[in-house]
């Protein structure tokens, strides 16, 4: 059998094309990487339905914070998300780690979300405007409205130690925690 040649023409198909292309170098367009100075930022949060202003730079102060970011409170995976982090929330601890989720969700809505699915074990912050999203390459290619998911582990030197995208939510949680042992170990604690 013989093979040939054969151009794709149609326009659609093209654009198909090059819109595939597009989102697999924006999706292969990495957060912030290890070594990168984590951007500060202020916000606010809720800790068991009740509201407060978060700040980076104070929760650093205290030890590493996990801030993971996903795509809407009260979805199937970002639920399952929130109650994995909340079932580590002592892990963490012992680690001298903080948790926090950022989302473009009102602070209404994470009031709810803190209390019935972080369980009141770790806060959650609204990013109404995006900035926080924007400044950790942390929003949505295929839809721009939304937080990807993708989890940092911020040393309190407020450089990135460890980061992870991906849109299941099964490894976070599991990977966050062994990158801040590994820290630990190098730190000799």
């Amino acid at each position: 059998m013989a093979m040939t040649k054969s151009r794709v023409t149609n326009p659609l198909v093209l654009l198909a094309i090059a819109a595939i292309a597009f989102l697999v170098a924006v999706a292969a367009h990495a957060a912030l990487k290890p070594g990168d100075a984590a951007p500060d930022f202020k916000t606010q949060a809720s800790l068991g339905g009740n509201q407060f202003s978060f700040s980076l730079g104070d929760a650093l102060k205290k030890g590493p914070v996990v801030l993971y970011f996903y795509p809407a409170a009260f979805t199937t995976g970002c639920t399952i998300e929130a109650h994995d982090f909340a079932e580590a929330t002592e892990s963490y601890r012992a680690l001298g780690a903080s948790v926090i989720g950022v989302s473009r969700d009102d602070i209404e809505t994470l009031q709810k979300f803190s209390v019935s699915e972080c369980r009141s074990k770790f806060p959650v912050a609204s990013d109404r405007d995006q900035k926080i999203m924007k400044a950790y390459d942390a929003v949505l290619a295929l839809n721009p409205d939304y937080a990807d998911r993708v989890s940092y582990v911020i040393a309190p030197d407020g450089r990135v130690i460890f980061t992870y995208r991906s849109l299941n939510p099964e490894k976070h949680v599991e990977l966050t925690l062994d990158a801040l042992r590994k820290w630990s170990a190098q730190r000799g604690k």
